[in-house]
């Protein structure tokens, strides 16, 4: 996968948007644990930057999925590991289920407002006993009359204090687990709904992490995504691009991780040399870029792929297992030579490795990309008795 000009630009874009309205606010936002995210959404929506994969109909730029990968890429740029998140859930994991599956009405009333920044959105999936284990939701809608009425919790949720709207995965009957949910639009502002408390994190601390009451909240049944019981299958589908965009939005960041670390050591004097003499310390680095390197090119082919409409769910797994991985490992790396100085809270390689710790839980964990990979390569299977 070759950037085009057309990337190289979009990327120059959100690169001055970066420097210009988030690094110089990063540092605040972080301490207030928390981040304007409306003010910052309709800036980039401005500049038609949150709806470069989604439909023209509805204001986006109808580009294929590399133009996402640019992005999310380009997002490492931001001083902390939050706000790119946050940017994410918009464009890649609240949405894409809404812009493939969703009715005229619904794309209207949700999708264009979060395209043009006048909207925020989350997504709804994990709640306190069922993270990655997504079949095991309890939360459940009943219908009565022409709506659903909404019963449950979700958590870890980002975006969701601020959100005007969820994209919400629940029971809809009561067959089998992967036949029995359904994504369901729902307004934040709806009755019944209880934004019970903002969570306190080791880190991506600008972004808002909420835990949500849904208490009899009722909502039209036409605000369901596609058809009922569909939504497990697609949500296994947002994943694909959510798993994506995390592997490709760490290349930069980790990047700048070891490139900041290489600056270090050459100033850094230890026993009469540099930090950087040290031959060992030469080849730590040397791996470190290496191993980022094969992520990109795993996560390039990926997405060629996917935009050849390939299913990637084993590559994009392997990529999403590579880069949680490499999140913990570059800057744990580059953490210990900079010695006493990584080990402050306003060190950036220091506030990578506490963001980076989310990318081996989040949106799917390691454990779970491997029964993936593995299930994928028939290692489940069992053996046939003769």
């Amino acid at each position: 996968m070759n950037y085009t000009h057309e990337h190289l630009e979009i990327q120059k874009t959100l690169k001055r948007f970066i420097d210009a309205e988030i690094n110089p606010h990063v540092d605040e936002w972080e301490a207030a644990e928390i981040f304007p995210a409306h003010e910052v959404f309709k800036k980039m929506g401005n500049l038609g930057l949150l709806g470069l994969t989604k439909p023209e109909a509805y204001g986006g730029s109808g580009l294929d999925y590399s133009y996402a990968v640019a992005m999310a890429e380009t997002l490492g740029h931001i001083d902390c590991g939050g706000i790119p998140m946050a940017i994410g859930v918009q464009t890649d994991m609240c949405t894409p289920a809404l812009a493939r599956f969703g009715s005229d009405e619904l794309k209207r009333q949700f999708l264009a407002p979060a395209i043009a920044g006048d909207m925020v959105g989350c997504i709804g999936v994990s709640e306190p006993g069922a993270g990655s284990d997504v079949a095991s939701i309890k939360s459940h809608a009943r219908k009565d009359g022409d709506d659903y009425v909404i019963t449950g919790q979700k958590m870890w949720i980002t975006n969701s204090l601020q959100a005007d709207w969820m994209c919400m995965l629940v029971n809809t009957s009561d067959g089998p687990q992967h036949k029995n949910k359904s994504l369901v639009m729902v307004p934040m502002d709806t009755p019944g709904i209880e934004k019970a408390k903002k969570l306190k994190k080791i880190g991506m601390n600008a972004s808002d992490t909420g835990l949500i009451y849904f208490d009899e909240v009722r909502v039209p049944q036409r605000y369901r995504i596609g058809e009922e019981g569909q939504g497990f299958m697609y949500q296994m589908m947002q994943f694909q691009e959510e798993r994506l965009w995390a592997a490709s939005s760490c290349l930069q960041s980790l990047t700048n991780c070891i490139q900041w670390t290489v600056e270090w050591a050459q100033e850094r004097k230890l026993f009469g040399a540099t930090l950087a003499d040290q031959q060992w310390v030469q080849f730590k680095l040397a791996e470190m870029k290496t191993e980022l390197e094969s992520l990109r090119a795993l996560t390039y082919r990926a997405c060629e792929l996917y935009i050849q409409g390939q299913d990637v769910v084993e590559l994009a797994s392997m990529a999403k297992l590579k880069a949680g991985r490499l999140n913990r490992i570059i800057p744990d790396g580059c953490l210990q030579f900079w010695g006493g100085m990584g080990f402050t809270w306003e060190n950036k390689v220091s506030r990578l490795y506490r963001d980076g710790r989310l990318g081996s839980i989040g949106g799917g964990a390691d454990e779970v990309m491997m029964g993936i990979i593995a299930k994928s390569m028939g290692v489940t299977k069992r053996p046939t008795r003769s």
